[in-house]
């Protein structure tokens, strides 16, 4: 893989979940890079890995709802309301241009109600001409949004690009049969067995990525699909072993599960299977429809 980015900087664009693709996709490239090869820097919303020996570089870009949003600093973006920007996304966009290979994902920002805040035209005052829209239109919206760029923008024959479907969660035992109050991924230690399971994920959303991406005829999207694969794993999320932004209070540290987090997933884990799928969608495109 590092050959095939040989002269070439790939770009991931989304959240957090996004962001640990990214980091699992460091982890084990690293392991095959000369020592004192690589550096990395931060700077605001962009990561940066530089691959020397290759002349390569992998980088992230923070922009959970691709959009341009209120919730698009790096560190501060824990907002109740959040207001999307119809159009333009020029702010973002201008960081993609120029990627080999481009990584979408965007799903779990889109789940926190029924309706999303639009922001139209150009002005940043929050005030001003603000209409609400269901979050699927929304969600349809901005997609489209980001195939138009991608015609603009992305010649097919040098660049490549893919999205990421949605990463489920287990913030909640009852859709696996667990009758326990408040039970979540908490201390489970197995994957789920029933191969028909489908938790919370949304599969209208899904449906609407698979219709505008797929109608993406200029500059094909290659879809990866991680969620079915990754409902089973009630027992790969962080739990309680994560940073925490916040000393655990007492009560807390009396009820683990009141705090676990259910969302994201422990590295190594399941987003290193995420980038098996990745890797063989770069390699061998003409099995897509095999993954």
């Amino acid at each position: 893989m590092l050959e095939m980015l040989r002269g070439k900087r790939m770009l991931f664009v989304g959240d957090s979940l996004n962001r640990a693709q990214y980091v699992s996709l460091l982890c084990l490239l690293h392991r095959a890079m000369p020592e004192g090869s690589s550096s990395f820097e931060t700077v605001d919303a962009l990561s940066i890995f530089r691959a020397k020996a290759y002349d390569a570089t992998i980088e992230f870009y923070w922009a959970p709802l691709l959009a341009e949003s209120n919730a698009d600093d790096g560190v501060e973006h824990q907002l109740n309301d959040r207001v999307i920007r119809g159009a333009p996304m020029d702010r973002h966009s201008r960081f993609w241009k120029g990627a080999d290979v481009l990584v979408f994902n965007s799903y779990l920002w889109w789940m926190t109600g029924d309706k999303i805040q639009i922001l139209r035209g150009a002005d940043n005052d929050m005030s001003k001409d603000i209409v609400e829209m269901g979050a699927e239109e929304a969600y349809r919206l901005v997609l489209h949004q980001v195939v138009r760029w991608l015609d603009g923008n992305v010649d097919p024959k040098k660049s490549r690009v893919f999205f990421v479907t949605a990463s489920p969660t287990h913030a909640s035992g009852q859709l696996w049969g667990d009758e326990a109050e408040g039970s979540n991924c908490h201390a489970q230690t197995k994957p789920i067995a029933d191969a028909s399971y489908w938790g919370s994920t949304s599969r209208a959303m899904l449906r609407v990525t698979g219709e505008v991406l797929g109608a993406s005829a200029r500059v094909p999207v290659g879809v990866v699909n991680v969620t079915q694969m990754s409902e089973y794993r009630r027992d790969a999320h962080t739990q309680v072993y994560r940073e925490q932004w916040a000393p655990p209070t007492k009560e807390q540290l009396a009820d683990p599960k009141s705090y676990a987090d259910c969302t994201h997933w422990c590295l190594p884990g399941v987003p290193d299977a995420w980038n098996e799928l990745l890797y063989w969608k770069l390699f061998f495109p003409a099995n897509d429809q095999a993954l």
